[in-house]
């Protein structure tokens, strides 16, 4: 009986989560492709999942760090996805929010929780 509303309040949880997601997002990786004419094996990117709900989070920590010349702000990224979604490491990440589409690199391992998951990410650079 408990743990029927235990389970009750993590489904409720979880919906409550997901009512917030108002993005999505595009996964990419890439694979191995052999070329048939000439033998040549290349990186290739490929979609892995495509218009996964999502919601992106911004914080800034701490204040502007900088000299005479220069000031540095730090800025968190955090990406909220349902927990069940794989993303593998070096992964290149395309979310659409708001109406603005950026492009992202998981820069952490995931913080996965029963309702949901949390990826902190960079800018994207490129592939390692």
């Amino acid at each position: 009986m408990i743990a029927d509303a235990i389970r009750q309040a993590q489904k409720m949880h979880r919906a409550a989560i997901e009512a917030t997601y108002d993005g999505s997002c595009n996964i990419y990786n890439r694979e191995p492709k052999r070329d048939p004419e000439t033998g040549v094996t290349s990186l290739e990117e490929v979609c892995k999942m495509e218009n996964q709900t999502c919601h992106l989070s911004f914080s800034s920590s701490g204040a502007a760090e900088g000299t005479d010349t220069i000031t540095k702000v730090a800025q968190v990224i955090k990406l909220f996805l349902a927990p069940e979604i794989v993303i593998p490491p070096g992964s290149k990440i395309e979310v659409t929010q708001h109406g603005r589409t950026e492009v992202y690199g998981q820069s952490g391992k995931a913080a996965v929780y029963s309702s949901h998951q949390e990826i902190l990410l960079d800018l994207w650079k490129g592939y390692a």
